[in-house]
């Protein structure tokens, strides 16, 4: 995290007489929220809110902030805010460079697709990883998160970001220019602020949980509030007088009991631990047995490097979890090779760049914007070559997880039914229409998204009497209602248009004898959205407008990954201990994950004639068991969700046992008869 230690307050917290305005307890609570952050990110059961640590940072940024430009003489705005980001650069950049760019090297050589990461690390020396994490529509807490060595770095953004704002804001109100009302002004400007932003977090956070925690306005009061407490200690002395007399170890163990509360209580541990952090800096005073705590040297020298030790503490837990992995034997060493990456982080770029004094203002802006350049150059091309980063020096020994059926070892796309960005009308025409390949047999239309196409070898095996054609799109797009297509993705794929058009072309085209498969992802982020009672309406208004040309709808689930995706879960040279008990699932957790997905396809299934559910997932499982191999030895996943075609083949059998099961060939053999 981003705080300005150099700057801490003066306070009556030290010891007597003490001139130096530096508290080093504020470094010791930074040491808590660094610490808490860690145990997190190692495993989330041990301390399953310590993630809170990141709001603890915020707070203190705010404070830290506020209290080191209460007495700043400047000359004018500019002398102002050009000394404010001066020191910002010189404090931040060249430690974030470092670290972006020898891990965007490491990690190129251990991921043999590193391109959203990389992208990732772009954003972040830019300060809006944050934002390209939320257009990702990232979860946080997800597995996924922890492979990707900078997605901690949405922090930094949110701090940059609110950096843009808040000396401005400090400026104007007259609190920078200790004009006689400013600090008034601020802390009415600060609280009104205060109050949006808070009011905005927790309503986002029941409606786009993404955007309340990545953006910065949602975050906005976190910082904000830093501020008012050092105002509010400030003026009202009667405040921080009542507070004082608080046990500071009972704040902390409340912050604990907080940190101990499960992720689905995030609004109010969110708003609690920003309420604590702000008591615990008011009654933080000397002669406490907690203040003894936090200024012992060994916990001052944790908050000391805490920013270092926050960028590089991630870097090395996710480079861990694509190599050796993450276990009680390597924990020891990966924590010693935290601190060491941390404290020469600190004393080799954060300290001597702080104190580098230049002869003109401008030297820091130049350095910084060459530093940036430089280091998104290298990463540019790291990532335009990242293919022959994957294949030259890693050689995996999992040819699947460099070739696939949407491109080949090369990172050439080669799908073109599969479509990579927008829908568009000759696609459907090359695809589904007039312009593919002619043929006498009947035709099966394949619609939907990539997992729908995951089940395309199974189709064409399953029935080889007929001409299987498909148009699936990315992106999450699949065949839905327009009612559950949201701006975002109809601007990006155009999805509505192609619901609509496929829709139209099937329903003039398709004769007795045709067969539509309709298949979409059901992974977590996509579930409750699949199981939208709008979207089988969907279904069974469109397979009812086929009804009349007795033309059969089958519906699939969707595949179910077994754990962590297959990078992780083959054994290779640098990964020698692959976490096989988090490669795999048990047929029972695969069969329930989907089951109430299941339940109204079944439903819909018994209640339209012509639609026909296909349930696949199970079908790669045996003895119990799902994992990364068939019965029949055969890879079965490119990627957490993705199969390979190979194994998607071995469904053929099922598929046809399942359909017949169902009613599907004596349905289609009643259509033939009334022909």
């Amino acid at each position: 995290m981003k705080e300005s230690r150099g700057e801490s307050p003066t306070s009556t917290s030290a010891a007597p007489n003490r001139k130096n305005p530096y508290r080093p307890e504020i470094d010791g609570l930074r040491a808590l929220a660094v610490t808490a952050v860690i145990i997190n990110h190692f495993n989330k059961d041990l301390l399953p809110s310590g993630y809170l640590g990141v709001d603890i940072f915020f707070v203190i940024s705010g404070y830290v902030i506020t209290s080191s430009l209460a007495n700043r003489q400047s000359r004018s705005f500019r002398d102002f805010i050009t000394g404010f980001y001066e020191r910002r650069i010189k404090r931040l950049v060249p430690a974030l460079a470092a670290f972006v760019l020898a891990t965007s090297i490491l990690i190129s050589l251990v991921n043999p697709d590193p391109g959203s990461a990389l992208k990732t690390g772009i954003f972040s020396l830019f300060g809006i990883s944050n934002m390209s994490l939320f257009q990702q529509s990232v979860n946080y807490f997800a597995e996924s998160t922890e492979l990707n060595p900078f997605t901690h770095t949405w922090s930094l953004g949110v701090e940059e970001q609110f950096y843009l704002l808040f000396p401005f804001l400090i400026w104007f109100s007259g609190f920078g220019r200790q004009a006689q009302n400013g600090a008034r002004n601020l802390f009415f400007w600060a609280g009104a602020l205060t109050m949006v932003s808070l009011a905005s977090f927790i309503s986002l956070y029941q409606t786009n949980q993404p955007a309340a925690y990545f953006l910065m306005p949602p975050r906005f009061w976190e910082m904000a509030a830093g501020c008012l407490v050092f105002i509010g200690f400030q003026k009202r002395a009667k405040i921080e007088q009542a507070l004082e007399k608080v046990p500071p170890l009972l704040v902390v163990a409340a912050m604990f009991v907080v940190m101990f509360l499960p992720t689905s209580w995030a609004v109010p541990a969110t708003i609690l631990i920003v309420i604590l952090s702000a008591i615990l800096l008011a009654c933080l005073k000397y002669g406490t047995a907690a203040f003894s705590i936090f200024t012992n040297k060994r916990v001052v020298k944790i908050g000391v490097i805490s920013y270092s030790l926050y960028l590089w503490h991630w870097g090395v837990l996710s480079l861990s979890r694509w190599s050796i992995g993450i276990h009680w034997w390597s924990a020891p060493l990966q924590v010693a090779l935290m601190l060491l990456l941390a404290n020469l982080s600190y004393s080799r770029i954060e300290q001597p760049l702080r104190k580098q004094q230049f002869k003109h203002s401008f030297f820091p802006f130049l350095f910084g914007a060459l530093t940036i350049s430089a280091t998104t150059l290298v990463l540019s091309v790291i990532a335009i070559y990242q293919q022959k980063f994957a294949t030259g020096f890693v050689l995996t020994k999992n040819a699947n997880l460099t070739s696939t059926w949407w491109r080949d070892k090369n990172h050439n796309y080669i799908e073109h039914c599969h479509a990579k960005k927008r829908y568009s009308d000759l696609l459907l025409k090359e695809c589904l229409g007039q312009e593919a390949k002619p043929t006498s047999k009947p035709v099966g239309y394949l619609i939907g998204d990539s997992h729908a196409r995951n089940y395309l070898v199974a189709a064409r095996k399953a029935f080889p009497e007929m001409q299987v054609r498909y148009l699936t799109m990315g992106d999450g797009c699949t065949f839905l209602p327009e009612a559950l297509i949201n701006k975002k993705l109809d601007s990006k794929v155009d999805c509505t248009k192609y619901t609509k058009d496929t829709a139209k072309y099937i329903l003039a085209s398709a004769k007795v004898g045709d067969i539509v498969f309709v298949g979409q992802s059901l992974l977590d982020y996509f579930y409750s959205e699949r199981t939208n009672p709008v979207y089988f309406e969907h279904l069974r208004a469109f397979a009812n407008s086929l009804a009349n040309k007795h033309v059969p709808v089958v519906l699939f689930d969707g595949t179910f990954p077994a754990g962590n995706p297959p990078e992780l879960c083959s054994k290779e040279l640098w990964r020698p201990f692959p976490d096989k008990a988090n490669c795999q699932k048990t047929t029972a957790e695969a069969k329930q994950a989907y089951s109430t997905f299941d339940a109204m396809a079944e439903q819909l299934s018994r209640t339209a004639n012509n639609v026909f559910y296909a349930p696949l997932r199970l079908g790669l499982c045996f003895n119990g068991i799902c994992g990364q191999e068939s019965r029949l030895g055969t890879p079965i996943w490119h990627d957490i969700g993705h199969i390979t075609e190979a194994a998607s083949g071995e469904l053929s059998g099922l598929l046809r046992s399942e359909l017949s099961a169902a009613g599907l060939f004596t349905y289609m053999d009643a259509g033939k008869h009334r022909r």
